[in-house]
């Protein structure tokens, strides 16, 4: 096990867990001052575990650990002062799971990020008060992009570092910016919902589709090539959601038909008796 200097009663959160040995728990944290790192959690798994219940993720944390690098041994572990009683709803546990998956895929391991730390307890304060997902993950993940060296220049072209224009379309180019085209096509972006998504403006939904677009776009760039395991969930989901409801219309239309197809005979004998 890591021996080294020992960090007391960092804020942290959980993001990833997972089974070591017959007692025991490999955490994947992102410690505020510290960065992304595993605590191995000895015993946390027995009958007689107090803290099994704290160390699930969206849980505000403070920890103690000994060990040094990317690689430590809890030691201590308790509910931050701004710990909620209240848990996240359950239609923002998947959009959580998909915040937690892009600081695992784009924070560096050992990596001090305090400002992406507070991004993401803010994200998910605001889910858990039931704010509006859309909103809360378009802006998470421009600001994310922007602290990780990724940003997005939404206020001025590429080249020539012209200020957007609310009646005009632009094309994204990743390596580059947005470049002005002369009239609106399939993948082009229109000024006003790029300045809206600058100011944080994320309630039309014209906007947040735009917006969901373009940091796509961005994400898939700075991800190079790695999947995201959570979108693959959330369209899984989505599809099976869509089927469910397809299937239940067509029991809906056949309860009908068939209700129909017993009135009509007695239409029928209504007008032989008249």
């Amino acid at each position: 096990m890591p021996r080294g200097r020992r960090v007391e009663l960092s804020p942290v959160f959980v993001l990833h867990h997972r089974p070591w040995r017959d007692t025991s728990r490999m955490l994947e944290v992102f410690a505020r001052e510290q960065g992304r790192l595993t605590l191995f959690a000895r015993g946390v798994r027995g009958p007689r575990s107090r803290s099994a219940s704290l160390l699930q993720p969206f849980v505000p944390l403070l920890a103690s650990w000994t060990g040094s690098g990317e690689t430590a041994q809890l030691n201590q572990v308790e509910a931050a002062p701004e710990m909620s009683a209240t848990g996240l709803p359950p239609a923002a546990l998947m959009p959580a799971w998909y915040l937690n998956e892009l600081l695992m895929k784009l924070v560096l391991r050992a990596d001090p990020q305090p400002a992406v730390f507070d991004l993401y307890a803010g994200a998910l304060a605001r889910l858990r008060r039931g704010d509006a997902v859309a909103a809360v993950l378009r802006g998470f993940e421009r600001d994310l992009l922007g602290l990780l060296g990724f940003g997005l220049e939404l206020r001025r072209e590429a080249q020539g570092g012209a200020p957007l224009q609310d009646d005009r379309y632009y094309h994204f180019h990743p390596d580059l910016g947005f470049v002005g085209i002369h009239a609106e096509a399939e993948s082009a972006y229109p000024g006003r919902s790029l300045l809206a998504l600058a100011d944080d403006e994320l309630q039309e939904d014209h906007v947040l589709e735009d917006a969901r677009r373009l940091m796509r776009t961005a994400l898939d760039h700075a991800l190079e090539g790695r999947e995201l395991r959570t979108r693959a969930v959330a369209r899984a989901v989505t599809r099976r959601a869509s089927r469910a409801a397809t299937e239940a219309a067509a029991r809906t239309r056949a309860t009908a038909s068939a209700d129909g197809a017993v009135a009509f005979p007695d239409a029928a004998a209504g007008e032989s008796r008249s």
